[in-house]
């Protein structure tokens, strides 16, 4: 077990959970893509995840996950890491997408509990192990059981860090006291999945954060970090309520992040585009209120002197 107080951080710090872009006839836009992540590595970003829940994963095809990694490699080059979201209701579907994100040019793999079918631990613990053992990328477990219906349990969590290529958790548990324990019982890296809880997990020991909301600021997450890690923490707290106002209405308005992201991004006149059907598109006062939240979180480098 490390002795540091922070765990490491293998995919960098400061992640996206990029939105993958389409075009207005709804395929799938490499081209505005390759923008987009160049915008997100510009303002501070040093990884992306592609194809998350926010890239709308359950609604892209295997070929077109595979092309977004490839596409997005381009673009960005060894710059940032890309973590390729591959996690399904089915090992075997998951093992094809880990294989294909590997040949694709993905450094690393994000990988849900089984959904649906609710798994107890032991067969959770069996799922992400076989994939792990079936591609040479380190792996991210993703605990969001609001979504999946099936928790990874810290014994469970403890338990996958014996794997060499079980590395991280993208934590969305909602369970602090949880956290600190995996955190004081492994070196597995920990990043806040939940963009209001970035400075609090960082606190206690994250490497970092998977932010949906840094799709249209990313400057001011990463700010929240960089004056932690400098010392001042009551700016890196003021940092962290600045982007409340921005927070609320694109996490916890009742609209998944996929919707609101693109709908402010689109609203920017940024790469974005519609949303896949079951989401439909955020109807233009949710727009205008986005927009005004996104004014009022100071975005931008320029603003985030207090």
């Amino acid at each position: 077990m490390t002795t540091d107080h922070r765990s490491p951080a293998p995919f960098g710090r400061a992640l996206c959970a990029m939105v993958t872009p389409f075009t207005e006839s709804g395929a799938l836009d490499l081209e505005g893509a390759q923008r987009l992540a160049g915008r997100l590595v510009s303002g501070g970003c040093d990884g992306l995840v592609l194809s998350g829940t926010t890239g709308e994963s359950p609604t892209t095809t295997d070929a077109e996950k595979a092309a977004l990694v490839t596409a997005v490699r381009e673009a960005v080059g060894d710059r940032v890491t890309l973590v390729a979201g591959v996690g399904t209701a089915d090992t075997r579907h998951t093992v094809e997408l880990a294989l294909a994100a590997e040949k694709a040019g993905a450094d690393g793999l994000l990988v849900v509990a089984p959904y649906y079918s609710r798994p107890p631990q032991d067969a959770v613990e069996a799922h992400f192990r076989e994939v792990a053992d079936a591609s040479g990328l380190p792996l991210v477990v993703y605990d969001i059981p609001g979504r999946t219906g099936t928790r990874v349990e810290p014994d469970t969590l403890a338990r996958l860090a014996d794997h060499p290529r079980i590395v991280a958790v993208k934590d969305c548990s909602y369970d602090l006291l949880g956290t600190q324990r995996v955190l004081s019982r492994t070196d597995l890296a920990y990043y806040a999945g939940c963009d209001e809880q970035v400075l609090a997990l960082y606190a206690v020991g994250a490497a970092g954060y998977v932010s949906t909301v840094a799709n249209v600021v990313p400057e001011l997450f990463r700010a929240v970090l960089d004056a932690f890690d400098a010392g001042d923490t009551g700016r890196a707290a003021l940092l962290q309520r600045r982007a409340l106002p921005l927070i609320e209405p694109m996490m916890t308005a009742g609209l998944p992040g996929a919707v609101t992201a693109k709908a402010l991004l689109g609203a920017l006149h940024l790469p974005a585009g519609p949303v896949r059907a079951p989401l439909l598109a955020a109807d233009r006062a949710t727009t205008d209120a986005l927009l005004t939240a996104y004014e009022e979180s100071a975005a931008g480098p320029g603003q985030l002197q207090v």
